[in-house]
């Protein structure tokens, strides 16, 4: 995986643009606030099913990228299992490096 998208993310943190946490994504997702969903590789099943489903049933882009530690780094926390972000900028720009 390209590593210039974990930049932007820990950016993104900073910037308070991002959620984490399966619950708070899901609210965030039916309230139309994310613009990406960025879910680790090693996620277990039915989590990645239920983030997808609502990813598509409400029309939001999700990619899946490296390991749940790679995530949790890239935002200075422990270990993630999807990141939402709510920006359209950082959203872009993260899916161009994505590409």
């Amino acid at each position: 995986m390209k590593s210039n998208y974990l930049n932007l993310v820990g950016l993104a943190n900073r910037a308070r643009k991002i959620t984490t946490g399966e619950e708070l994504i899901i609210k965030d997702i039916q309230a139309g606030k994310v613009s990406l969903l960025l879910i680790a590789d090693d996620v277990g099943d039915q989590t990645k099913k239920k983030l997808q489903d609502k990813c598509t049933t409400y029309q939001v882009p999700y990619m899946e990228v490296d390991d749940r530690y790679t995530l949790g780094h890239a935002i200075g926390k422990s270990e993630r299992v999807a990141i939402a972000i709510l920006d359209n900028g950082f959203a872009k720009k993260i899916r161009t490096l994505l590409s």
